[in-house]
């Protein structure tokens, strides 16, 4: 297991959930409480992987095996840990993370029927076992999700899949929660945004305060 300093949160969920606007919202609540805040995202984060996240999310790319796919999740996300995760979380920063590796197990095992084993391995490999101090999982009916996004902004490779595959992943994300429940926080995001905010707010203030002994807010 890696050593870290600083506080490590990702945020994870099905598409259309809000986690996005959330982290924004989260990332600028923290900064106005003083903490040094790195908001960041999977794929990308760095030039580097920011590339591989064109290549995976090229809706024409339909036709990448999940092996690939796999694969390129993990060397976007060694690149991002190198250059920007880790040096911020050793420097006592608070890094904020649209997605980490509950998506890989969620989309590419759950969903995409990988081997398990197969991914774990590959994980230790890219992260060295790192793992977020906590997680907010967006929770939130695959129906709904998909109905918010339609229209939205342009559409990824990922959300021209079926709804089954959707169904899946939803799944994936509520057995890891059901499994890690110390790090993994449902967060019900059905409800309004100024609620959601709040729950948010209410998770990360007390888990900062628990873990670190300073209040936030």
């Amino acid at each position: 297991m890696i050593r870290k300093k600083g506080f490590f949160i990702s945020l994870e969920g099905i598409e259309g959930t809000g986690k996005t606007t959330q982290a924004r919202i989260l990332a600028e609540r923290l900064g106005g409480e003083g903490y040094e805040v790195v908001l960041t995202r999977e794929p990308g984060g760095t030039v580097i992987s920011d590339r591989i996240r064109e290549i995976l999310l090229m809706p024409d790319h339909r036709e990448m095996s999940p092996m690939t796919e796999l694969l390129l999740y993990n060397a976007a996300r060694v690149q991002h840990l190198t250059e920007k995760i880790l040096p911020s979380v050793r420097a006592g920063k608070v890094v904020i993370t649209d997605r980490f590796t509950d998506s890989t197990i969620a989309y590419q095992s759950y969903a995409r029927g990988i081997d398990p084993g197969l991914i774990a391995s590959l994980d230790a490999l890219a992260t060295g076992g790192l793992r977020p101090d906590l997680t907010l999982l967006f929770d939130l009916d695959v129906e709904t999700g998909l109905r918010r996004n339609r229209g939205a902004r342009k559409v990824d490779r990922f959300e021209l899949e079926d709804i089954e595959f959707h169904r899946k992943v939803r799944d994936g994300y509520l057995r890891i929660a059901e499994t890690e429940p110390r790090r993994v926080r449902m967060v019900d995001a059905s409800l309004p945004a100024g609620e959601v905010s709040a729950r948010v707010w209410e998770i990360v203030a007390a888990e900062i305060r628990d873990r670190t002994g300073c209040a936030a807010g």
